[in-house]
């Protein structure tokens, strides 16, 4: 009888897979000894395995220049990092290592711009493309960006007024493009994008506001929907209302140029992950020119701004097994020495899985348990692993620790959790450890933060400040 860790897992999914495989009883990621990073560095500990950033973003490009190639297309394409995902400095430097350009979110996402200008990593050949709703900073610190001569900014206009708020604070000549409010799925509560302009507004917001303008060019369409790019008829439909939309503006706006199909491409979330992505990339540049030709329009040059694509699969959590209850004749609960409200919040929030595998013991027999975090908070749980209807983990046992890891956890992790501020319960936030490799392939490593201490909360909290 097969009672294994591991013969469950060979009965489930292929395995091992391209970036899990088995050194004897331990797991291995991307070739690295996660049980050595526990030994060195202890848990719960929090890594960023570098190299996977600039895998990600070359792949991209690589599906997208096959597809122009294979068409025959006439546009270019231009890979842009959506900051929000992550914007620690580790994550842009290694992204920028790749020809690439950038996009933001807010008003500080351009004071980050101008740290990576100053320092040589963005120069004025990148572009950088504001979307989100502006006001004052933000308008401030992109019209100083643009007066500064970086001529790639391109504001993203998302409301009716930012087109005058922006021609008021900008010198001279400037390029702008529009952001389309896309429908949303019938099962959202709302049914139409609180972003950007309806469909229908569009080229009467053109011919009103910006044709005849001597300053400002239309250089580009925004289009994005919170789903993210998947093969669903919902999906092909809003791409070519959006088609509709460019290709009328196209004939009455000679300098409109690119479309900005925006980010979605999902990362990996279970052993039993299935995308072709390069399908997607086929389709969507088949769409576009076919729509363009029948109309006799000349083809968009393509960007794209992937942000939990570029840095979602470089990021992962490894906690211990602390203890566990039993608290009825069903459930048995497995502590964990961290919380999931804390460090994995989309987990809580939004109920998103991670690839959860264990670390080591993977030749021991397995049982059914459940995983719950340290905070007081009934929902400081991990009820279920993807494509399965509980989570299945070799057993506890008190004297041999097991270690559990949380896979592609990358992406905007840390900024909801609050990396470095208040945790729920007074939880600390967990070291951070960053993972490249040197120019002979070896694995370095590197302490990019301690664990929270109790000094930490008590700075922010106020309380040093009393006698």
């Amino acid at each position: 009888m097969k009672t294994k860790y591991i013969d469950l897992i060979d009965q489930s999914f292929y395995f091992p897979q391209e970036e899990f495989t088995l050194a004897e009883d331990k797991l291995q990621f991307h070739g690295i000894d996660l049980m050595d990073l526990v030994k060195t560095y202890g848990a719960p500990l929090k890594f960023t395995y570098l190299p996977q950033i600039s895998n990600n973003i070359n792949r991209a490009k690589y599906w997208f220049q096959e597809s122009i190639k294979r068409h025959n297309y006439k546009g270019d394409y231009h890979y842009c990092y959506c900051t929000k995902s992550s914007h620690f400095s580790h994550v842009l430097n290694e992204a920028l290592k790749n020809d690439i350009h950038i996009e933001t979110s807010s008003a500080f996402d351009i004071d980050i711009v101008k740290n990576l200008i100053k320092s040589g990593k963005l120069s004025k050949d990148n572009y950088v493309l504001c979307n989100g709703f502006k006001r004052d900073k933000y308008i401030e610190n992109i019209a100083e960006l643009i007066n500064g001569s970086h001529k790639k900014c391109i504001p993203i206009i998302d409301n009716y007024e930012e087109l005058n708020l922006l021609t008021e604070a900008i010198d001279g000549p400037f390029n702008v493009g529009i952001r389309i409010a896309s429908e949303e799925e019938p099962k959202f509560e709302f049914y139409t994008s609180r972003l950007g302009i309806g469909y229908k507004n569009i080229v009467p917001f053109y011919n009103r506001e910006i044709k005849g303008q001597e300053n400002v060019n239309l250089k580009m369409l925004h289009f994005f929907i919170n789903t993210g790019i998947r093969d669903t008829s919902y999906y092909w439909n809003e791409l070519l209302k959006c088609l509709k939309v460019y290709i009328q503006l196209k004939k009455v706006c000679p300098t409109l140029d690119s479309l900005n199909i925006g980010g979605g491409f999902p990362i990996k979330n279970s052993l039993a992950f299935e995308y072709d992505y390069q399908y997607m990339v086929d389709e969507i540049i088949h769409q576009i020119q076919r729509a363009c030709e029948e109309a006799g329009v000349d083809v968009p040059n393509i960007f794209t701004e992937f942000g939990s694509f570029t840095v979602g699969e470089s990021g992962g959590a490894i906690y211990q097994v602390l203890y566990q209850k039993q608290q009825n004749d069903r459930e048995k609960w497995n502590m964990i020495d961290s919380s999931f409200i804390t460090t994995l919040p989309d987990s809580w929030a939004i109920s998103k899985k991670f690839i959860m595998l264990p670390i080591n013991r993977w030749y021991e027999d397995y049982e059914r348990v459940l995983l719950g975090g340290l905070t007081c908070d009934s929902d400081d749980y991990y009820n279920s692993e993807q494509n399965l209807n509980a989570i299945y983990l070799p057993k506890y046992i008190k004297d041999n620790p097991l270690y559990i890891g949380f896979f592609n956890t990358g992406a905007y992790q840390e900024s909801v959790g609050g990396f470095g501020g208040l945790q729920h319960c007074l939880i600390p936030s967990p070291k951070h450890i960053l993972i490249d490799r040197d120019d002979h392939g070896n694995v370095v490593t590197k302490l990019f933060s301690e664990q929270q201490t109790a000094n930490d909360f008590l700075k922010i909290l106020g309380y040093d400040e009393q006698n």
